[in-house]
């Protein structure tokens, strides 16, 4: 899956090979289908892979105790560190979504399964009194839908611009939306 990530890097899914991904690993041809199914297969183990780890950035969040904004800032500087981390295979990944089914269908449920998290994570800081009333669910879905498109074009082509800028940006913007404030540093 490393050699996966690090071919991503250079090129697009289309254009990703079997027999490059093992000449990259030192390993044989078959080798790779005791592991995978084929190329693709292989794709969406990387998808689950980075997602376990933008989750575990968002947990900051989810799960967290202490103020709503604070923990928000938190959770996005590691979920934008993630993007750094991995911005062109994740850039590799929605593109490969606009030419493959399997792809695209597992790429939009890591989405979503974001989507659904935030929109509880909403439900549950209104009910709680800590964020304004509004529509949870497609708060949650314009936030994480365009959290995700600006880190694709901010870092998913070049990873090694600053992370600061968009940290504060996508910060602000949903500690206005979601508490009505600039976010606690």
């Amino acid at each position: 899956m490393d050699a996966a990530e690090a071919l991503l890097r250079e090129r697009p899914f289309r254009e990703l090979t079997v027999d490059d991904l093992m000449r990259r690993t030192g390993l044989s041809r078959p080798s790779f289908y005791v592991y995978f199914r084929d190329r693709h297969d292989l794709v969406l183990r990387v998808v689950e892979r980075i997602g376990t780890e933008l989750f575990e950035m968002s947990e900051r969040w989810y799960s967290g105790t202490g103020e709503g904004s604070a923990l928000i800032r938190e959770a996005i500087d590691g979920v934008v560190g993630v993007f750094a981390d991995h911005g062109p295979v994740l850039r590799a990944l929605a593109d490969a979504a606009a030419d493959d089914p399997r792809v695209e269908r597992a790429y939009t449920e890591l989405i979503e399964r974001f989507v659904t998290a935030t929109a509880r994570h909403i439900e549950r800081e209104m009910a709680a009194g800590r964020v304004l009333p509004l529509d949870a669910e497609e708060t949650a879905n314009a936030l994480t839908w365009m959290m995700e498109r600006y880190l694709q074009l901010k870092l998913g082509r070049t990873p090694d611009v600053p992370a600061a800028p968009i940290t504060e940006a996508l910060a602000t913007i949903w500690s206005r939306v979601l508490y009505g404030r600039e976010p606690a540093v």
